[in-house]
């Protein structure tokens, strides 16, 4: 089978390489995967610069989040799934927890508690793109911040694929969004998404819009995706007792230096007013909720697709072979369609 594998972490169009390698084995509880599409993560790729929370180690087949496929096989005594079913493969990693096989290959062994069937409705497109950025969105939201119907939300990067989600998941449950964005032009297109507020840093001050917004209630829910300065403002926006979720580091985006990955809290707000600051990373989380929950959260992110609560974007796809083309796309600013790696008998089908 073909695979692209990094030979070493860097630059993934310097250390990617298309190869060829036997098609692996199940064991018990797992199943051999036929890929037909894998989305390309910003994170996959700072996995093959050496940036991210772990390490694969290398050699090793690129793709460390998610993809769709059908099953070729199943392990000895492996029972609840069929050949030939078409399933979501959902691979994060677990942390702490054992290695996974990348997706960036034609045939992957994946255990099957990590598989989950998808309706013939959804689009490989949208299969492929449903167990990470969705599954982030639900859990922030529902399940790290609680926020209650009739709740102001803050968030960063609102314009982001799960800041849009969000928009959608808060819209769906009756929570009141507050969205901050860099652009003046992303301003109406986060309305038309149904984002209640926003707010842009390019023109506007964030403490004083948000003050202006929420009154002498304030927020004390906000989830950031962005770290540094903002990130900062975010928390000092917060009423006291409020509550930031760390998701991510945009600005820190090409920082290499550890010491340049920094949220400059002011000490004042977070002691005198009790606010907290913590992180949230889908692998750690899949490093402690237990298979059962894990299974049962993704059905249940499959049924905001289906139901088109949540809208997925229609991928692009790409052949392993232009692999360079994928990656650069992946990296573009803009937030426009995101790259797909799809295989021969892959087909990236309008959604139905």
């Amino acid at each position: 089978m073909r695979a692209l594998i990094a030979v070493k972490a860097g630059e993934p169009t310097d250390v990617l390489r298309l190869e060829s390698l036997p098609v692996p084995t199940p064991k018990a509880g797992q199943a051999l995967i036929r890929v037909k599409a894998t989305r390309i993560h910003a994170g996959d790729l700072h996995v093959l610069r050496g940036r991210y929370g772990f390490s694969p180690g290398f050699p090793a087949v690129g793709g460390r989040m998610e993809c769709v496929g059908h099953i070729a096989a199943l392990g000895p005594d492996t029972e609840g799934l069929k050949v030939g079913e078409r399933v979501v493969a959902a691979v994060v990693p677990a942390v702490p927890g054992p290695p996974v096989a990348g997706t960036w290959q034609e045939y992957l062994v994946a255990d099957t508690r990590r598989l989950l069937p998808v309706p013939d409705r959804l689009s490989d497109s949208s299969a492929c793109q449903l167990a990470v950025n969705p599954l982030t969105a639900l859990l922030l939201v529902t399940r790290e911040l609680d926020v209650q119907p009739g709740e102001w939300l803050l968030q960063t990067a609102a314009g982001s694929t799960v800041g849009r989600l969000v928009i959608q998941l808060s819209r769906n449950l009756g929570i009141r969004t507050i969205n901050v964005v860099r652009r003046r032009d992303a301003v109406e297109e986060i309305k038309v998404l149904g984002g209640d507020e926003v707010i842009c840093t390019e023109d506007e001050d964030l403490l004083q819009r948000v003050a202006e917004i929420a009154g002498p209630v304030g927020v004390r829910k906000a989830v950031d995706c962005v770290a540094g300065p903002v990130g900062a403002q975010v928390s000092q926006a917060l009423a006291p007792g409020g509550e930031v979720v760390v998701y991510g580091a945009l600005s820190t985006h090409r920082q290499t230096a550890p010491a340049a990955l920094t949220i400059p809290l002011q000490a004042r707000s977070v002691i005198y007013e009790t606010k907290a600051v913590r992180g949230f990373w889908l692998n750690r989380w899949f490093g402690t909720a237990s298979p059962e929950d894990a299974l049962r959260t993704l059905s249940q992110v499959r049924g905001l697709v289906a139901d088109e609560v949540l809208s997925i974007p229609r991928g692009q796809p790409f052949p392993l072979e232009r692999f360079a083309e994928a990656v650069s796309l992946a990296e573009a600013p803009a937030h426009g369609t995101k790259p797909l790696f799809v295989f021969e008998d892959g087909r990236d089908e309008d959604d139905r």
